[in-house]
C-alpha cells in the first residue's frame, strides 16, 4: 500500500459543495480516474481516503489536503493527471506526493478576505481599530453550547489595504485537530464591535500551517 497525499484547489461553483457532499464527489472521482486505489475490506469496500481539515461552505481554497492510498506504484503526474480529467468544474489537483507530516501537525490556515463597502476608507479604519483593541470578544458555537472567547491572542493580521471600494484582509487563525477558528468570528465581531457595514464578497483558505508557520506537505 501506497500513501499519496493531494493538494487540490476548490473554487467558483465547486465552492458550494459541502463537505459531506465533498465526500460522495471524491468516492465517483476515484471510481472514475480507474486508479488502483486501495479499498477498504469488509461488507461494503470503498476506496479510502481523507481530508486534513474541514473547509467552510462558500469558501474558496487553494491548498486543500486530501489523504489516499494505492496498490501499486504510479508517477506522482499520472495519478494527478487522471484525477483532473475527472473532477468537477472548480476542483484540480495541484500536486501530488507521498506524506511527511502527520494530521496532528497542522496548527494553523491562512486566509485572504476581500471585503466590499460603500466606505472602504472608514470600514479600513474600523477593522484597525478592532485588531488594536484589548481584546476581540466572540461567541462560538461548541459541542457543549454557545462559549465567549478572545479571539484578540489568537488571530495574526498579515496584511490589510484599501483597493477602491474593498478592503484586502489577510489572517492566520489556529486550525486542526485541537483548537479550529473561522475568519467568520472576526467578521461577526467586526460587525458587532464597530457597526460596520460590508460584504464578504470571498473568503480563501490559502494555506495550511503548522506551528512554525512551515506549509503542511
Amino acid at each position: 500500500m501506497i500513501k499519496l497525499r493531494a493538494v487540490f484547489e476548490k473554487s467558483g461553483r465547486a465552492k458550494y459543495i459541502s463537505h459531506l457532499d465533498l465526500n460522495r464527489c471524491m468516492l465517483r472521482v476515484f471510481r472514475r480516474s480507474k486508479l488502483p486505489v486501495w479499498y477498504t475490506e469488509g461488507f461494503n469496500p470503498h476506496p479510502y481516503f481523507s481530508f486534513a481539515l474541514a473547509l467552510s461552505l462558500g469558501f474558496d481554497s487553494k491548498c486543500e489536503i486530501l489523504d489516499f492510498s494505492l496498490n501499486e506504484e504510479l508517477p506522482f503526474d499520472e495519478v494527478r493527471g487522471r484525477l483532473n480529467d475527472v473532477l468537477p468544474e472548480g476542483m484540480r489537483i495541484l500536486s501530488v506526493s507521498e506524506p511527511k507530516m502527520k494530521i496532528t501537525e497542522i496548527a494553523k490556515a491562512e486566509y485572504s478576505i476581500v471585503l466590499s463597502s460603500e466606505n472602504a476608507e472608514e470600514l479600513l479604519d474600523k477593522i484597525s481599530l478592532l485588531i488594536d483593541s484589548s481584546e476581540i470578544l466572540v461567541e462560538k458555537k461548541t459541542k457543549k453550547g454557545v462559549k465567549t472567547i478572545d479571539l484578540k491572542p489568537f488571530i495574526e493580521i498579515l496584511n490589510i489595504e484599501k483597493d477602491n471600494d474593498k478592503v484586502l484582509l489577510q489572517m492566520r487563525l489556529p486550525a486542526g485537530t485541537q483548537t479550529n477558528y473561522n475568519p467568520t468570528l472576526f467578521l461577526e465581531a467586526l460587525k458587532n464591535t464597530e457597526n460596520a457595514a460590508f460584504e464578504a464578497e470571498n473568503i480563501c483558505r490559502t494555506g495550511i500551517l503548522c506551528e512554525n508557520n512551515d506549509i503542511f506537505l
